[in-house]
């Protein structure tokens, strides 16, 4: 009777008569809440199953190499696989499409599918409850996240004490205490490499949280980004100290802004401070020690044309960019704000003021570049893309150019669409793939190296309008202003390409 009810209400809520949801009582609603959230937690079991069934089926030899995460430690990088020890590895290829269907980003599909293959074959206790529905799945993707990311890296006997521990509470753990039980598991199978300076009644010494992070692809509307840290006692001690006196001389100078905002600009001038000393300490050694940034005068505003020091003697700390485009309608960039511009990091608007205040900055090196038309038609009879057509493309594409890519285009390949015959000059033929603004985009490395070894094809149909098809036949539309489906449905498997092996 309640189903039929609560089917009854789906239909009010779905069909023409929308507006008859105001009849519905407190109760009917609390009652279909209930049934969507737990549909929406069934959907989220199932994309896992999916993911976990996707890479069955694109083991590494029936695409390419194994898929893995480019790894950033003690400034060198390095490549993780992408689940714990006794998964099975998954093609490296076959991670874009199952993304692009979903609408995510490959490195969102390689976490999506990581997480799967972790809790099917190392966490099968938490795998079972995600599917019996008492543990939801962005419960259990953050404890398959944490157990295919520690290190020292688990043995599946160390992940299975933390399966068990985890599936006792239902899921129900936070990250702190997660943190301990990874700790147990290493301290326990002395997995860590001994500290001779430890207790070693302290095993959750062995997990150092400390980190300093700026999320800077989330960009606030107001000009700001967030930034997460977790410091040793002393340090942290002695960073508010410093923020305190900061902020207390911005007071004293006669900043009227609060005390959270006067902290804030106390740590960018801090950040700024410690930069220009570094760098002018390095050039006040020897004459092989010094650091030349030096700039034309005639684009340079701010800083000694000389020696680019700004006027307090020291090298610039920070460096603004300006590239100066004009339009009628400023590109859709006049806003109820006031003129506006684009922040290239983080893709993100910013306004006319805001940009005049980060030039002001004491330590600020300003660099307006020439203007380059973004419709104008540049080429060049070689290989090699010059600096100018470069920029032209990296100006216009903004990103990498793949479905749902946001990976910045200035860090990114400049890939010929369609491919330059290195030969052709040779044999007296025209270049099929010559390198001019209408065959240029940028791609990204990863995106880049599928393009060049897998099936995924795309075209440009207009200037940095671009048109992808994978490799069973979906499309996709993308441009600067993002990815939309061509045919949200697909066809059928393309005829010819060989069926994987199932496991």
């Amino acid at each position: 009777m309640v189903e039929r009810k609560i089917e009854h209400m789906i239909e009010v809520l779905a069909g023409p008569g929308a507006g008859e949801v105001e009849d519905l009582t407190a109760r009917d609603l609390l009652a279909l809440a209930r049934d969507r959230k737990a549909t929406e937690d069934r959907a989220a079991a199932d994309l896992l199953t999916i993911a976990a069934q996707w890479a069955d089926l694109h083991p590494p030899e029936s695409i390419h190499d194994a898929a893995v995460f480019s790894m950033a430690a003690g400034g060198r990088e390095h490549e993780e696989p992408i689940a714990g020890e006794g998964c099975p590895l998954v093609a490296e290829f076959c991670v874009a499409e199952l993304g692009s269907v979903l609408g995510i980003s490959t490195t969102a599909a390689k976490k999506l599918i990581g997480h799967a293959l972790e809790l099917r074959h190392r966490l099968p206790r938490l795998w079972a409850q995600v599917h019996a529905g008492r543990v939801p799945a962005w419960r259990a993707r953050l404890v398959a996240e944490t157990t295919i990311h520690s290190t020292p890296s688990l043995t599946r006997e160390a992940v299975g004490f933390v399966d068990a521990q985890v599936a006792a509470v239902a899921g129900k753990v936070g990250p702190a205490q997660l943190d301990r039980l990874v700790a147990e598991a290493i301290k326990r199978l002395d997995l860590a490499v001994p500290d001779p300076t430890a207790d070693p009644e302290d095993g959750w010494l062995h997990v150092d949280p400390r980190h300093a992070s700026i999320d800077t692809q989330d960009v606030h509307y107001a000009g700001t980004m967030r930034m997460e840290a977790e410091l040793g006692i002393a340090d942290a001690l002695d960073v508010d100290r410093a923020l305190a006196h900061g902020a207390a001389t911005l007071k004293a100078l006669g900043s009227a802004e609060s005390l959270n905002v006067r902290r804030a600009k106390a740590l960018g001038d801090l950040a700024r401070t410690q930069t220009a000393l570094d760098l002018h300490a390095q050039g006040t050694g020897t004459a092989a020690q010094s650091t030349d940034i030096s700039t034309d005068p005639d684009t340079s505003m701010g800083t000694d044309s000389a020696t680019g020091a700004v006027p307090d003697g020291l090298p610039a700390a920070r460096e603004v960019v300006l590239h100066a485009h004009f339009a009628a309608d400023l590109d859709g960039l006049s806003t109820v704000f006031g003129p506006t511009g684009r922040l290239e990091e983080g893709q993100r608007l910013v306004l006319l003021d805001q940009v005049k205040s980060w030039c002001a900055d004491t330590r600020t090196r300003v660099t307006i570049k020439p203007v380059i038309d973004l419709n104008a038609d540049l080429s060049t009879p070689a290989y090699a893309v010059p600096d100018k057509l470069r920029e032209q493309v990296i100006l216009r594409d903004r990103t990498c150019v793949f479905p749902w890519c946001t990976r910045p285009a200035r860090r990114a390949d400049i890939d010929h669409v369609i491919p330059h015959d290195p030969d052709a000059a040779a044999e007296g033929r025209e270049q099929p793939g010559p390198t001019q603004t209408d065959n240029l985009a940028c791609l990204c490395r990863t995106h880049h190296r599928l393009k060049t070894h897998s099936a995924w094809r795309y075209a440009m149909v207009a200037p940095g309008i671009y048109e992808w098809t994978s490799p069973h036949g979906h499309r996709y539309r993308r441009d600067h202003t993002g990815t939309e489906r061509i045919d949200p449905t697909g066809p059928p498997d393309p005829p010819g390409i060989p069926r994987p092996r199932r496991r």
